[in-house]
């Protein structure tokens, strides 16, 4: 075996996965997963765990692999991840934990995720649950929203032995795993709805089709429900748009509605669910969501271009995810923006036109500016347009919230460390106070005020 290489993961034929739903990488074999455990050095200091929002013990876990205590690695991990089987494959891991492994200076970093994933993946197989929560201590506490967020402060709450309610706004939990998240990279019942009763396991009582700030107010909660302490996890769902001319067009959808009408309403099962497929499909955007919904699409019967003003070197989706997409057939329209999008007679999308651009001086982002080379423009057709610009937090929660203080996004202000918001005993976490971000630092922001609801409670 070259030390230097990770052992290669099985992965479904493009042309083949392509018309379906099913899951793209098929995971590591035991033999596999043993092998590549091999590979991990165990430094006498990981800076693959500092690397981790949520601080697993990776060397510690990869070496109970290695050894093929299987159960072990579980317990390990599960100390400090709620959802591993969902981190080991949607964490941005080459820029996170494996962007840190010492394996990837002279080579190919250790598959941290890939082995997280086959360790998850290995106890649900053998009903291998997370170690059982502490003994009540009488103290209430709600989270608000079942997304990453939600389901790490609900557990660890639970873990110390608080009685932990969540509130869910939808009929399903899970948050963006269940409407965000397509099936071929996260499968539902296989992997959400496993991890999501692992944590209802520990004592946690989910209350669904609850709308917090519509149903039921946080001061409600506290002041005639005896809930001493509230976390906010109920994420970024409010859509973007460009403001251009035709974007009220039949046919334009925010990514957000294309991606929860087929995962959460089923229609890549075919249902009788109100989606529009769609035959010429162009999704404006170059984060993971916009692969998500291109690669949707494609799987739904349609032609997928992407269009984004920047080059590749600056698409802010990871790498696997473009790889994937590209080999499954969608075609990408770099350094290219849109101005208008151009409607029928009968109020339908029938195209959009672009314009060329090109990289100038940095913005604040650190980013080179996009600007428009004069003259370029050209249409592409297409009968749907697919809006991915990123989300905002929906100002529902705030505005029916005395005295909890949100920025001018929107977002609501809260303490990094702890989660403390401005408003005694209420905390907030993930998306709702950063903004659209990625699923594990959510997570982390979740386990954050988790100790931070502790520590308030315990004075």
């Amino acid at each position: 075996m070259d030390m230097m290489k990770r052992v290669p993961i099985t992965e479904q034929d493009a042309k083949v996965r392509a018309t379906n739903f099913d899951e793209v990488c098929l995971g590591y074999t035991e033999e596999e997963a043993v092998e590549e455990a091999g590979r991990c050095l165990n430094c006498k200091n990981p800076m693959c765990v500092s690397g981790c929002p949520v601080s697993i013990n990776i060397p510690a876990f990869i070496e109970q692999v290695k050894n093929r205590n299987f159960e072990k690695a579980y317990e390990i991990i599960s100390e400090s991840s709620a959802l591993p089987a969902v981190c080991g494959r949607v964490c941005p891991q080459e820029s996170q934990c494996e962007g840190k492994c010492i394996r990837g200076v002279k080579g190919e970093a250790v598959a941290i995720g890939k082995l997280e994933r086959f360790v998850a993946d290995w106890a649900s197989e053998h009903g291998v649950k997370p170690q059982p929560a502490k003994e009540k201590n009488g103290k209430k506490v709600a989270v608000i929203g079942s997304g990453p967020a939600g389901l790490t402060c609900a557990g660890d709450l639970a873990r110390i032995g608080y009685d932990v309610t969540i509130f869910e706004a939808l009929h399903e939990a899970g948050g963006v795993l269940v409407y965000g998240i397509p099936e071929f990279r996260l499968p539902k019942e296989k992997v959400v709805a496993k991890e999501v009763e692992n944590v209802k396991s520990l004592g946690v009582k989910i209350e669904k089709n609850v709308i917090i700030g519509k149903s039921v107010t946080i001061d409600e909660l506290m002041e005639e429900e005896g809930f001493e302490a509230v976390f906010i996890g109920s994420g970024a769902g409010l859509p973007k748009f460009m403001g251009i001319p035709g974007e009220n067009a039949n046919g334009v959808f925010s990514a957000n509605e294309y991606l929860t009408r087929n995962n959460l309403m089923k229609a890549f099962k075919q249902y009788e669910t109100p989606i529009h497929a769609g035959q010429k499909v162009v999704v404006v955007g170059g984060g993971n969501v916009a692969m998500d919904a291109a690669r949707t699409a494609l799987r739904l019967g349609a032609d997928v271009h992407i269009v984004y003003r920047r080059s590749e070197a600056e698409l802010p989706a990871r790498v696997e995810e473009v790889h994937h997409a590209k080999e499954e057939g969608v075609v990408f329209n770099l350094l290219t923006n849109p101005t208008e999008i151009l409607v029928n007679e009968d109020g339908w999308v029938k195209g959009i036109r672009v314009i060329k651009m090109e990289l100038g001086e940095p913005d604040a982002s650190g980013r080179r500016r996009p600007v428009e080379v004069p003259g370029s423009e050209f249409e592409i057709e297409a009968d749907t347009v697919i809006m991915s610009l990123g989300t905002s937090p929906n100002p529902l929660i705030t505005s029916t919230t005395e005295g909890l203080e949100a920025n001018k996004k929107k977002c609501i202000v809260a303490d990094e460390a702890n989660g403390q918001t401005s408003k005694a005993g209420v905390f907030a976490g993930g998306d709702a106070v950063t903004g659209a971000a990625t699923v594990i630092l959510a997570m982390g922001a979740g386990k954050a005020a988790a100790k931070g609801i502790h520590e308030y409670l315990s004075k």
